[in-house]
């Protein structure tokens, strides 16, 4: 005899909301349905171990589903503990209360995550709804005793409870389809579902009239190492990924304190995205007893590990939570913290004792960790032994060297660890700054990657040892290193007074564009550069807000001359005879440019064309009625008005 019952306000209110979704991944009712199945089949599994009375114990552990495409339904059965009459009540007639709430709350405020998180809030079988018009339960317990029972709902207030004609053990949940779902009766489209989100579900699981599970059923990730080749790895990578150019290095991971959980992690070969992959998005897949909840988990790896690949799998972590609470859990936290722990041991394993297979993973993921330096200074410990860096040792661009190495290679009396900031390699060994360095046999490092420019901030001593950038100011070399023989004797200098004339025209000239002028101790073949007054870690904010494409302002530095140098001579020369004026201004604006040329900050090195073409024009002489120094410098402080001089 049937007997109806009311669903409480929550529940109600839950169907409500799953009725009238608008979902686009309503496939993940089913993956919430074989869920519960699996966690029923180990329920019976656990039963059978104290108790040798169960009904159909011979059965064997699985599950099916059949479907009636006509019909438009779907089934789905298991052999597992199955249910009496008070059990489906409180199984399927209530849910926790914390918990209905809380999904309502989450789906109101985000309903485009509800394939993420239905599984989190023990709501997983009102996912049914989505696609049914209605939903039949028929289970019968393990107790050889009970009856089969019938739960019976169409998404309305109430059910319907009745009793069952079902002689064996478990569960089916048959899925009357709505008219806009018969998709999901159709074979192809079940298996392709199962593959996806249930593949390594530990029972059977039978489609259709397959006499042959549609899963695979043992997760690589859970089996032990000794089992596994190198090739069983690769191919689950590009499985995953739909990467075919390889991983360039794996980490399977198997702990069972303080917590049991598996792990199959993969660093791929290239930083570039690949079109082809299927996971579009960062993150982990997440499992909880080898059903996926989570397609892409972006808590369990700091955002500078974010490149790796590969899928999670705790048996400690509970499914019927909200998703604040995951996040929450000492679980989740352990499950953090080891994860990052191995990942970083296994990075520096590598760093240190097979540095040729390291180094192309920090050639194209090395932008991720100096980053995480910045942004994670808990992390630091474990981040300063990956970094490598090209450097004035061997003027070798492919050859790269550790902090450590830089360390163990110091000149006498080095008590600081110096660098400079280039846009590439080839700039950085052209830069002015590295005149004394040279001179004294000082090793620099280069930081030429786009994000070098934050990494002073995360990264402003090394071993008690300082780093210092070369256009520092206030550098002193004097006692450092020992001056090579060929420049033990330099090049006679400026006198004072007429270094300080120059000086005081040089200043005329730029104005503000500059902060001083003054003699430089360290410059040896060229004739100028630009030097920081500022020591704070975050002086190249320039350099990051250009990066972003932000708003930026050139910085206002201090510019030194080489008082020995030929052109500073000559200009000299050219102010004590009387020269021209506009010659000079347009050496002294080309000199100043060129150092923010070679220090990477020009905002326009385009619009030094003319001058150029000007200044070579006069060094070369001109004839009667050509060009002449006045038109220099209309040229100079007027370059449109003096467009059709230069093309006379």
């Amino acid at each position: 005899m049937s007997e109806k019952l009311t669903f409480q306000a929550e529940t109600q209110q839950l169907l409500d909301i799953l009725i009238h979704s608008l979902y686009t991944e309503k496939e993940i009712f089913l993956r919430e349905l074989v869920s519960n199945a699996s966690d029923a089949l180990n329920r019976l599994q656990f039963e059978s171990l104290t108790n040798a009375g169960l009904l159909d114990a011979d059965a064997e552990l699985a599950i099916r589903i059949s479907l009636d495409e006509d019909a438009r339904t779907l089934t789905i059965s298991d052999t597992g503990i199955g249910m009496d009459r008070a059990e489906i009540i409180a199984g399927l007639g209530t849910i926790a209360k914390s918990g209905a709430k809380a999904f309502i709350e989450t789906m109101r405020e985000q309903p485009e995550s509800a394939s993420d998180i239905i599984g989190q809030f023990g709501v997983g079988f009102y996912s049914a709804f989505m696609v049914a018009r209605q939903v039949d339960v028929v289970s019968r317990s393990y107790r050889p005793d009970d009856e089969a029972v019938m739960w019976s709902a169409s998404g309305g207030t109430d059910y319907s409870l009745a009793p069952a004609d079902k002689t064996t053990r478990g569960t089916d949940v048959i899925i009357h389809l709505q008219d806009d779902a018969v998709e999901f009766a159709r074979e192809f489209r079940v298996k392709d579902i199962i593959r996806r989100h249930s593949d390594y579900v530990a029972f059977p699981i039978y489609v259709g009239d397959d006499e042959a599970a549609t899963n695979k059923q043992q997760a690589i990730w859970r089996r032990s190492s000794s089992e596994l080749a190198d090739e069983d790895y690769d191919s689950f990578y590009k499985m995953l990924t739909m990467d075919f150019g390889g991983a360039a290095h794996h980490l399977h991971i198997r702990a069972d304190v303080p917590m049991q959980f598996y792990a199959l992690l993969y660093i791929p070969a290239s930083n570039q995205p690949n079109v082809f992959s299927p996971r579009k998005d960062p993150g982990l897949k997440l499992y909880a007893r080898k059903v996926l909840i989570e397609e892409y988990n972006r808590e369990l790896l700091p955002e500078y590990l974010s490149f790796v690949q590969g899928v999670v799998d705790s048996e400690d972590l509970p499914l019927s939570v909200t998703r604040e609470s995951i996040q929450a859990t000492r679980v989740m936290a352990s499950l953090q913290k080891t994860l990052k722990r191995r990942i970083l041991s296994e990075l520096k394993r590598m760093a240190k004792n097979n540095r040729d297979k390291y180094l192309p993973i920090f050639q194209e993921f090395g932008a991720w960790l100096k980053q995480g330096l910045v942004v994670e200074s808990d992390d630091r410990d474990d981040l300063e032994p990956l970094l490598f860096f090209q450097t004035t040792h061997d003027e070798d661009p492919s050859q790269y060297h550790s902090l450590e190495d830089y360390i163990g290679r110091m000149a006498e009396n080095q008590s600081h660890i110096f660098y400079i900031i280039a846009d590439d390699y080839s700039s950085g060994a052209r830069s002015p700054h590295l005149d004394a360095f040279r001179q004294r046999g000082i090793e620099v490092l280069y930081f030429t990657h786009p994000v070098d420019a934050m990494l002073p901030m995360g990264l402003p001593d090394y071993k008690e040892r300082k780093l210092v950038s070369v256009d520092s100011a206030d550098l002193d070399l004097g006692a450092i290193g020992e001056l090579a023989e060929a420049d033990a004797t330099p090049r006679e200098s400026l006198a004072d007074d007429a270094f300080a004339d120059l000086q005081s025209y040089v200043e005329r000239t730029l104005g503000e564009r500059i902060s001083a002028v003054r003699a430089s101790s360290a410059l040896v073949d060229n004739p100028a550069r630009l030097v920081s007054d500022d020591e704070a870690s975050s002086r190249h904010m320039h350099r990051i807000n250009r990066l972003l494409d932000k708003e930026y302002e050139l910085p206002v530095k201090t510019l030194e001359l080489n008082a020995r140098h030929p052109l500073m001579h000559n200009l000299s020369g050219l102010l004590a005879s009387g020269g021209d004026d506009a010659l000079v201004e347009a050496v002294i604006e080309q000199v100043f440019e060129t150092a923010l040329l070679q220090d990477g900050i020009h905002p326009d090195p385009s619009s030094m064309a003319q001058r150029l073409t000007l200044l070579m024009q006069a060094a070369t002489g001109s004839a009667s009625g050509e060009l002449g120094f006045a038109d220099l410098r209309t040229a100079i402080t007027e370059p449109e008005a003096d467009a059709s001089a230069v093309d006379s």
